[in-house]
Parts: C-alpha cells; structure tokens; sequence
C-alpha cells in the first residue's frame, strides 16, 4: 500500500512538474504584461487628450471644461495603471516567494478589461469619450495583448486531480437484484480512487461537450459475511467458512485504469463586450459518460482473528485469487461543479470462471 501511494505521489509530482514554467520565463512575461499595461493606459490617454482638444476647438466644450476633462482622464489611467500593475507586483511577489521555497507559482491571466466605458460626469452634464487609437505602437500593443489574453482564456485542454470513495461491492450474471444476497457486506466494502486528467473541449470556439481521459489508482476492498474466506482451489476460486472467528476478512485488488468520458458541462461561457468568449468548466451541472480499460497491479487477503491463546492475529496473504488481470467496464457520473456522483461497473468477471463483477457507487471530485 504505501509503495504504491509512493509511486502514484511521484507520478502527479512528474505531471505538475512537467507542466511548471520556470522562474526566468514567468518573471520575463510579469515584466513584459508591466509594459504592455504601461504603455496601454499612456496611449490611450494621449488619444483621449487629443479627442478634448478637437472638441475644444470646435467649440463642443468649454476651456474649463476641457481641464477638468484632461484631470478626469488623467487620474483615471493612473489608477487603471496602479491597480492592474499592482496585480502584476504582487504575482511577481508570490513568484519570488515560491522560489525561495523551492517551487514556482502559475501567473494568472491578465483579466483587466480593455472594454470600460469611458464615461465622466461634471455637475448634471455627462460626457462620454469614443476615439479611436491614433498611434500604431497603441495598435501594435493592443493587438498583441489580446490575442494572449485570447488564446489563453480559450485553452482547448485543462487538467484536473481526481479524487473518488464510495461503496465496492459485486453482481451476479448482471443482475442488479443479486445485491440484496451478496456475499460481501454492503457498508463495509468500499473503494478509493486517485487520479489525474485532462479535458479537451471537441470544438475550436468555446463550447459545452468536451473528451476527458487521464490515468487512475483504484483500491477495491471487498469484505465477506459470516466469518468466511476466499480460497483459491486450482483455476477457481471459491468462498468457505473459516476455522477461527475472524474479525476481519478482506480481499483488496488494486488496480491502474485509463478512464475516457464524453462529459456535457453545462457552465455558462463569459462573453465580453467586444466578442469575445472565456470557456468556463466545473462551474454547473456536469455529466460524464464512458468507460474505462486497464489492469491490476496485485491483489491479497487480509485475515485478523484470535488464536487459542488470545493472541491477535494479523495474516496477509498474497496472491491472485484467479482474478483477471484485464479489466475493462462503463462509467459515468452527474454533479454540480466539482463533486458528483459516480458509478463504475466492470464488464469483464471478477474472477475465471465466474459471472461475478465488480461494480462501485460513491462521490468524485474533480478538481481543476
């Protein structure tokens, strides 16, 4: 058990490692996101200069109401400047301190909207300013600006950790009736899954249909009624009633699985007012459906009981039970945001020579 937490822990460290930007490039893009914001607010401030003076001299305003246009507009861009590049600071403040400690921080989008209304008001008279850009390094910037802020709000694949628990027990011949006489105690069988994937949106524009597929560990425990026992007996594997009183009696099975779903999320996508659209996830109801193939790693038996002498006794026994090493199924879940419910059945035997098949019920989340 805790090789294999070992090897899953070093597995998601590998992945988030893989995906890490490093220090020099993440601080290059804060300073570069710095300039870019700079150089924006400083433009657009000189065309909405401009745009007073040419009202100014067609005598739509008054000198004294052009000063305090220009003093509006001024102290406007210079808070637009102090907050966005504060956000910049303070990322590049987290990036520092991340370093410091061995690891590097994610820069978050640059979520500053280019789209404000310009609107001042003086006494009862409001003005509002439209202009157009009259200089070709404020076109170069903003074009440039967007088009990242664009293809990063618009990422076609995310990533999430998967975390699921729930009730393991099995069915006879697919018969869903056959749990009501199952072997296996019903509350005390249970199943635990971690895993990593990734969610790839069908279309190029932003969308609700996407393909999700990743990689899992799951530990299946299936605990026996009535002080009985698996044994295996050649090429099959049959249940008898043990010869001390058990306190105890558990088959575990763990296996890795490649799980794909077609999920429907039903997350409503921000619009901005020039057109463009932010593709959000696991912000509404979500349902997934598929299935999964993979394989088991290994499977044992635990025994407890009292000897004679009323000593404890605790019995691992390794082996693989005539379990198929194949494994293959259906699954699907339906939630809200990032927890849902979740259903897992196999379509392949449990065991050789059996109709008996694993089938699980419990709560996932996913978590972006």
């Amino acid at each position: 058990m805790k090789r294999i937490l070992l090897v899953l822990v070093l597995l998601c460290a590998s992945m988030a490692q893989s995906q890490e930007k490093t220090f020099e490039k993440e601080v290059i893009k804060i300073s570069k996101r710095i300039e870019i914001i700079t150089n924006q607010q400083k433009d657009s401030l000189k065309s909405k200069i401009i745009d007073i003076d040419k009202k100014l001299e067609t005598g739509e305003i008054t000198k004294e109401t052009s000063g305090t246009l220009k003093q509006e507009v001024a102290a406007y861009h210079a808070r637009k400047i102090e907050k966005l590049v504060g956000e910049q600071e303070r990322l590049l403040q987290l990036l520092v301190q991340d370093k410091t400690n061995g690891k590097i921080a994610s820069s978050e989008e640059l979520t500053s909207d280019y789209d404000d209304d310009n609107t001042f008001t003086i006494g009862n008279k409001v003005f509002k300013l439209t202009y157009k850009g009259d200089g070709k390094n404020e076109k170069d910037l903003n074009s440039v600006s967007k088009k990242e802020l664009i293809n990063k709000k618009s990422r076609r694949t995310t990533t999430q950790f998967v975390f699921a628990l729930g009730l393991n027990n099995v069915l006879n011949n697919n018969e869903l009736s056959s749990l009501n006489n199952s072997e296996y105690k019903f509350w005390q069988s249970h199943f635990y899954e971690l895993g990593w994937t990734w969610k790839t949106r069908l279309t190029e524009d932003p969308s609700q249909v996407y393909f999700k597929y990743g990689v899992s560990f799951l530990w299946n425990n299936l605990r026996l009624q009535d002080n009985r026992i698996h044994v295996k007996n050649g090429e099959n594997t049959e249940i008898e009633t043990y010869g001390n009183q058990l306190s105890e009696s558990r088959l575990r099975h763990v296996q890795m699985n490649f799980p794909m779903h077609l999920e429907w999320d039903l997350s409503k996508n921000k619009t901005y007012e020039d057109g463009r659209v932010k593709d959000r996830t696991n912000n509404a109801i979500r349902l997934g459906v598929g299935g999964f193939v993979g394989f088991k790693l290994g499977t044992r038996q635990y025994l407890e009981y009292n000897d004679a002498n009323g000593v404890d006794i605790e019995e691992v026994q390794f082996n693989n039970f005539n379990m198929n090493t194949v494994n293959y199924g259906l699954s699907a879940y339906l939630g809200y945001k990032t927890t849902s419910l979740y259903v897992k059945y196999d379509l392949n035997p449990l065991f050789k020579n059996t109709e008996t098949r694993n089938i699980s019920l419990g709560l996932r989340l996913d978590l972006n």
